[in-house]
């Protein structure tokens, strides 16, 4: 297999484990130090705080990726996926609106780096004052 279709698998399998809640399936595509930057939000860097983080997102939010492509380069060293969040809010965060339940759809898209068979960085671009605007409007 080339180095192109290993990334695609392995991007695949990690938004496969995602959707399935499966955080340790996750956290199996990712490199000890992974370094994650959230749209609108502060870098993180390690497996633990990755960690942290999935584990957050599953309290505040239920989340189900669909319309999935998922893009890499010929050497496998990037990748790109594009994909529509369906979601509900479950728990309030701080400077967001109270969450009570409401639903959500929500294009959005990711930048990947991939070393030694492991995600380094994963970088989650969504826009925000939509997801505000639809999370209010419920």
């Amino acid at each position: 297999m080339d180095t192109q279709q290993k990334t695609l698998d392995l991007v695949g399998r990690y938004y496969a484990a995602f959707n399935a809640k499966n955080a340790a399936g996750m956290l199996d595509c990712v490199a000890d130090k992974i370094v994650h930057d959230v749209n609108q939000g502060e870098r993180r860097s390690g497996k633990a705080l990755f960690a942290e983080f999935c584990n957050h997102m599953d309290d505040c939010y239920s989340e189900t990726l669909t319309d999935m492509a998922i893009m890499a380069t010929a050497d496998g060293r990037r990748a790109a996926a594009e994909f529509v969040v369906n979601g509900t809010y479950k728990k309030a965060e701080a400077g967001l609106p109270p969450a009570k339940g409401q639903h959500y759809v929500l294009p959005a898209g990711a930048f990947l780096e991939i070393e030694d068979g492991r995600i380094t960085r994963v970088t989650t671009y969504y826009n925000l004052q939509d997801w505000i605007r639809q999370v209010e409007a419920a």
